[in-house]
C-alpha cells in the first residue's frame, strides 16, 4: 500500500526538485540545439522535448504557486486560532 505525500514542506521540496531537474534538463536540451551539426529530424526531436519540457516546468510552477499559497492561508488560519485561545484564556483568567 503506498501513502499519500501530506501537502506541505516534503511536496514543495519534492516539486521543487522536480523543477531543477527539469530546468537542468532543458538547459541540456538548448545547449544540444545549439549545435551546428544536427540533422533535421533531430533537431524536431529536440524541439518536442525541449517543449515539453517547458510545459512540465511551467506546470510545477503553477502547482508550487498554488501550495505555497495555501500554506499561506493556513498559518494565518493558525495564527487566528492562536490569537483567538489567547484572548479567550486572558479573559477566562482574570
Amino acid at each position: 500500500m503506498t501513502r499519500k505525500p501530506r501537502p506541505g514542506s516534503r511536496t514543495i521540496d519534492g516539486l521543487e526538485e522536480k523543477l531543477s531537474q527539469c530546468r537542468r534538463d532543458l538547459e541540456a536540451v538548448n545547449s544540444r540545439l545549439h549545435s551546428r551539426e544536427l540533422s533535421p529530424e533531430a533537431r524536431r526531436s529536440l524541439e518536442k522535448e525541449k517543449n515539453s519540457l517547458m510545459k512540465k516546468a511551467s506546470n510545477y510552477e503553477k502547482e508550487l504557486k498554488f501550495l505555497r499559497q495555501e500554506n499561506r492561508k493556513n498559518m494565518l488560519l493558525s495564527v487566528a486560532i492562536f490569537i483567538l485561545l489567547t484572548l479567550v484564556y486572558a479573559y477566562w483568567t482574570m
